[in-house]
């Protein structure tokens, strides 16, 4: 199996307006040209097509479901990483949340809750690991384009980098590996899955998407 982790396009968000309600989250219309150039770069037909509940994942798969009508459709739970409680921070910028983004990533519990909402780092790991798993019941020969957020990727790339390591290890290292590493919008991450269900990243392709 052959699954593209294809990050969002441009959000209101990532342009910098204040946000409120994460999962309703809108496509700039940078986003849905990105959306679009996503959709006319695959090379090859998808047997599934996979969505976070979010809004803007939504969006940005509409273009690719369009272009083959033929692949199922599947919502799987890898939605963006929500660390800071929300009520706290609707209507704000991602700047004015810096310093408590930083203070965040700097205690390195990822058994920490800030509030009703919010998930520990644990509940992103484990996300990611029930994404995989619903990904395993498909046939082995199945192609998925899925459509998920930078961090949920990012989350899942660096388990899948070093699949040893603790929960604790994985988050000290995240933020770090987060901000050199970045995804951009529609940025894509290749990822195979073995007979043996062993996942494991693969170098993006020379040409095409």
């Amino acid at each position: 199996m052959n699954v593209v982790f294809v990050r969002h396009g441009e959000s209101t968000g990532n342009a910098g307006l204040p946000t409120n309600d994460l999962s309703s989250i809108e496509l700039t219309e940078q986003g849905v040209a990105q959306a679009r150039s996503i959709a006319l770069g695959w090379s090859e037909s998808p047997d599934v097509i996979a969505t976070s509940p979010y809004l803007r994942t939504k969006q940005t798969a509409a273009p690719s479901a369009s272009r083959f009508p033929n692949a199922a459709v599947h919502v799987l739970p890898m939605e963006e990483f929500t660390y800071l409680e929300p009520s706290r921070w609707n209507g704000t910028s991602r700047s004015s949340r810096l310093p408590h983004i930083e203070a965040f990533w700097s205690t390195a519990d990822p058994m920490y809750c800030d509030g009703p909402g919010a998930e520990s780092f644990s509940t992103l790991l484990l996300r990611v690991q029930t994404t995989l798993g619903r990904l395993n019941v498909l046939p082995q020969e199945s192609l998925v384009y899925a459509f998920s957020h930078g961090q949920f990727m990012q989350a899942m790339r660096l388990r899948l980098m070093h699949p040893t390591w603790s929960s604790k290890q994985l988050m000290e290292h995240f933020w770090t590996f987060d901000k050199d590493n970045p995804i951009p919008n529609c940025g894509l991450i290749y990822t195979t899955r073995s007979a043996k269900r062993i996942w494991k990243l693969l170098e993006p392709p020379t040409s095409g998407a």
